[in-house]
This record gives structure tokens, C-alpha cells and sequence, in this order.
């Protein structure tokens, strides 16, 4: 046993992994009777547009119920390891994977530098890296999409409050590393798609082939 797989034996032992749905003690971080129930309750659909920036929306559930109450969980209440139970789910999902498997790049939705150090992670990132992880042919890249401006968080605002709040505050650089690359943007949640559309127009900048959006739900 190597150096790095004892460690993780040994934490494993300290904090034993959990499903992110029921809390029990589950080995794949998603346990068996809340697999049937989140796959009874998901919503799988690919919507298409043709007024926004990116030409293609897949998510996941709605955001209602308990999809509403983990997420919530996970962004702000600091319960990172529901994060793998959402994963988890993904990648025994074919229509999922099968959609993932189009795209050459994969960019979360990125959060400004303050808030990242308010919250300790980007909520968007780490499931999008985790994804990456499983797929072959798919990159992470968190160093293009940037968030230039602190604004405040859009669930405190209405639906026209949420457009103008995020109308030029993300800039892309490092353009050569998505030229002619298929793109797709993860975030969390959808509400009114602005600050999606507003990620995508950054990066339809650079000479990309498309970009499409995936959430863990729509509202």
C-alpha cells in the first residue's frame, strides 16, 4: 500500500463517507434507496434556444424539495460532500454522459475571489472537476472564465434585478486554450439563465466552436 492510498484508508476510518441525501454511512456516496428516489424525481431534459448565448440547456431535477434543500446545503451551509452524491448520480446516468461526451471543455461558472474565500470553494468547480475526472476526452479549465466583479449573490434578487446584476461582470482570458474547442458551462442552478448567458457571451469571444450550459436544476 502505498503512501497516498493509506491516507485515505486512514480517512476514510476518521470520516467515513456518507450519502449527501440521507446522511447514512454508504460506501459510493449515494445510497441505494436514494439512487431509486433521486431517479424517480429527476427531470432530464435538454432545452434549446435560439435568443441566448448558448444553444442548449440540459438539467437535471427541478429545484424544489429535497434537489432544493441539498443544494442549499452545499452552497451555503458548508456541506461540501454532497457535492460526490450529485456526481455519483451523474455518471450512472447515460442520457447524462452521453451529452457529456459532445464537449471538449467543461468551465464552471466561476465566483469572485472574495466570495470564494468567504465560502472556501466554488460550488460549480468542484462538481465540474470531479465530472472531468471520469471522462477521457473532457477538461476542466477554471483559468479562462473569470468573474471580475463582487456582486451580490442573485437569490436575493428578482428575476430583472438578476439581468443587470451580472451584465458585464465576467471577462475570459487565456483565449488560445479553448480556440476551435466545444464548450460547456456547469453551474448549479437555473433560474432566469442570465448569468449562464452572460458566461457565454465572455467566452463566444474567443474563437470556440459552441457552447451549451448543464445545471443540477432548474428553478
Amino acid at each position: 500500500m502505498n503512501k497516498l492510498h493509506f491516507i485515505n484508508s486512514v480517512l476514510n476510518i476518521i470520516f467515513p463517507n456518507v450519502c449527501g441525501i440521507c446522511n447514512c454511512l454508504c460506501k459510493e456516496d449515494l445510497c441505494k434507496k436514494c439512487e431509486i428516489k433521486l431517479n424517480k424525481i429527476a427531470k432530464i431534459r435538454v432545452d434549446k434556444y435560439k435568443k441566448f448565448y448558448f444553444r442548449k440547456h440540459l438539467f437535471i431535477f427541478k429545484y424544489e424539495g429535497i434537489i432544493r434543500q441539498k443544494l442549499l446545503e452545499y452552497k451555503f451551509y458548508e456541506k461540501t460532500y454532497i457535492y460526490k452524491s450529485f456526481v455519483n448520480f451523474i455518471l450512472k446516468n447515460k442520457k447524462i454522459c452521453d451529452f457529456l461526451k459532445n464537449y471538449d471543455i467543461i468551465i464552471p461558472v466561476p465566483i469572485h475571489n472574495k466570495r470564494k474565500r468567504e465560502r472556501g470553494y466554488n460550488q460549480s468547480e468542484v462538481i465540474a472537476k470531479q465530472i472531468a475526472n471520469s471522462f477521457e476526452n473532457l477538461i476542466c479549465v477554471t483559468d479562462v472564465l473569470y468573474k471580475k466583479k463582487y456582486t451580490k449573490p442573485q437569490s436575493l434578487k428578482t428575476k430583472e434585478e438578476r439581468k443587470k446584476n451580472v451584465i458585464g461582470v465576467y471577462e475570459i482570458k487565456n483565449k488560445e486554450k479553448i480556440i476551435n474547442k466545444k464548450i460547456l458551462v456547469l453551474d448549479d442552478i437555473y433560474t432566469t439563465g442570465s448569468t449562464l448567458n452572460e458566461c457565454c457571451k465572455a467566452l463566444r469571444q474567443a474563437n470556440i466552436k459552441f457552447v451549451d450550459v448543464i445545471t443540477i436544476a432548474k428553478d
